[in-house]
């Protein structure tokens, strides 16, 4: 309480008796006159990027790039933070730059007006709608029949050159934000690159691409020269030991042995040793069964994580919007049902033993729990804004902390500082890394 404020209260207890009293004594109060606290950032802020801060302007614009002044980023699948200087990208392809900014593009009176479409969509017959909507951001970089290429189930119309180009999947940003690798060389072997990856038990640190419109897994050095193994069949969707069927996540034992979630098109788990060699897979269709379906049946198999010490598999079970539990041999322990509009697309384990989940396009949040399936913290909001979130699709830290995300909607990679004196427990903990730390 202020020494006004203390003061004014005070006067009031003596004067209960005269109602002249205490209307000379109230009235500066309501009219604001007597001092109040100001309200700090800190005590006022909505809290849109919990705990951090977002870099605006990291990665610097594609169109500072020679030859790229009319283009902006692709779908963007896929991050992973080696260090604070080393940040891999995966991206399916460019887009053409847009010319108005996220706050002319998404407002009421915009300076491109919308287009009025008639749309066949109504009770009655078709009705006239206005593209872009108002309001809302002009484009979804992921989904739709001239954005990046790769979704299967979308008839794609693009025109290469025009809509889109097939360049720059899997390139390597800097601590500022600067492109300092571009693994052009591989553009062409790549359909969808939709997870990038580094085992913390790998002192060589290869990185391991999913690419799930080729049903294959690639291995590389980590500088990329070198294509060093590949793990299924490229282009021949299966579930035996040798095919994928759109897998989408791996995760290590710290003896080497992996798990890959199979996928959007499979519904299992499967279990490799150290070297890719198959032993053994588990895990069932749920689809077209009531809701929910019993434990061990999966309907799109988005992500997957491990314990380290007890060497239990958590399981995506995205559009079942739960996690699944299981033993390192697919019996199954345990199961978290998010709510009906959770869509889990990412489980990142951290070296405090805590799982992160992005929720791409259900609630739009990152959000922390402990190893029991208990909700500890969340933050995000939708958005096409910096430090907003749209279609969140991997997370990743680096080793001083900041945070980085993958956005396949928004069509973008964002880093995240940690505030001054944020709570350690609100933040994002560190990736695990053993056998190597830079």
């Amino acid at each position: 309480m202020t020494k006004g404020l203390r003061s004014s209260v005070t006067a009031v207890m003596f004067c209960l008796g005269s109602a002249t009293c205490l209307i000379n004594i109230l009235t500066p109060l309501a009219r604001g006159q007597v001092a109040a606290p100001s309200a700090t950032p800190e005590m006022s802020d909505e809290q849109v990027t919990g705990p951090y801060d977002v870099v605006k302007g990291w990665p610097k614009p594609m169109s500072t790039w020679p030859g790229h002044e009319n283009w902006t980023w692709g779908s963007t699948q896929a991050i992973f933070a080696q260090n604070p200087n080393r940040i891999f990208i995966a991206q399916r392809g460019e887009l053409p730059a847009l010319k108005s900014d996220v706050q002319d593009l998404i407002s009421s009176t915009p300076s491109t007006p919308p287009k009025i479409v008639d749309w066949e969509g109504g009770v009655e017959g078709s009705v006239r709608l206005s593209v872009p909507i108002p309001g809302l951001p002009p484009r979804n970089a992921s989904t739709g029949p001239t954005t990046s290429p790769g979704e299967p189930h979308v008839k794609f119309l693009g025109i290469e050159g025009k809509d889109y180009r097939w360049e720059h999947l899997i390139i390597v940003i800097d601590g500022q934000g600067n492109l300092v690798e571009a693994w052009t060389q591989w553009d062409k072997l790549f359909k969808r690159p939709h997870r990038i990856l580094i085992s913390p038990y790998d002192p060589e640190k290869r990185v391991w691409i999913v690419d799930d419109g080729q049903d294959a897994i690639f291995i590389f050095s980590n500088d990329g020269k070198k294509l060093l193994q590949t793990i299924g069949t490229r282009n021949e969707p299966g579930d035996d030991d040798k095919h994928f069927n759109r897998e989408t996540d791996i995760a290590w034992l710290p003896d080497g042995t992996f798990f890959v979630s199979d996928g959007y098109e499979g519904t299992r788990v499967v279990k490799f040793d150290k070297d890719g060699k198959y032993l053994m897979a588990w895990g069932k269709s749920s689809k077209g069964m009531p809701y929910p379906p019993p434990p061990n049946y999966f309907n799109l198999v988005h992500g997957i994580a491990v314990d380290p010490l007890t060497r239990r598999v958590f399981v995506s079970d995205r559009s079942n919007h739960r996690i699944q539990v299981f033993d390192e041999n697919g019996k199954f322990l345990d199961m978290w049902p998010l709510g009906e509009y959770a869509v889990p697309y990412h489980l990142l384990m951290t070296a405090d033993r805590h799982l992160w989940i992005a929720d791409g396009h259900g609630t739009f949040k990152i959000l922390e729990y402990d190893l029991n399936g208990k909700l500890l913290y969340s933050w995000g909001t939708w958005g096409p804004f910096p430090g907003e979130l749209w279609g969140v699709h991997q997370l990743s830290t680096d080793q001083e902390g900041n945070l980085y995300v993958a956005e396949v909607l928004n069509g973008r990679a964002q880093k995240f500082r940690p505030k001054k004196d944020a709570d350690p427990a609100k933040l994002v903990g560190q990736q695990i890394r053993v056998a190597w730390k830079d």
